[in-house]
């Protein structure tokens, strides 16, 4: 795995070059001399998070999360159907 470093400016003039450079690796995209953002394949961010690919899975990931919501108070009033 090669690690590229890229400044804003050069990313923005080749980011298809970036791209091809994130298969091989991640690329650090610098403002100022600094780390700011790093760009990966959808492959390495997958492993990197465990790997949810659809919405489904990750809705899944939270079927056992207990949720009761709290009723706001003086929000409602009871209709009146006389």
């Amino acid at each position: 795995m090669s690690v590229t470093t890229l400044s804003s400016r050069e990313f923005n003039q080749d980011a298809s070059g970036a791209k091809k450079a994130a298969m091989q690796g991640p690329v650090f995209i610098t403002d100022r001399g600094r780390p700011a953002h790093v760009l990966l394949s959808i492959a390495d961010y997958q492993k990197m998070v465990g790997g949810a690919s659809n919405i489904v899975d990750m809705l899944a990931m939270t079927a056992d999360v207990e949720f009761e919501p709290v009723r706001a108070g003086g929000l409602y009033r009871a209709a009146d159907l006389s």
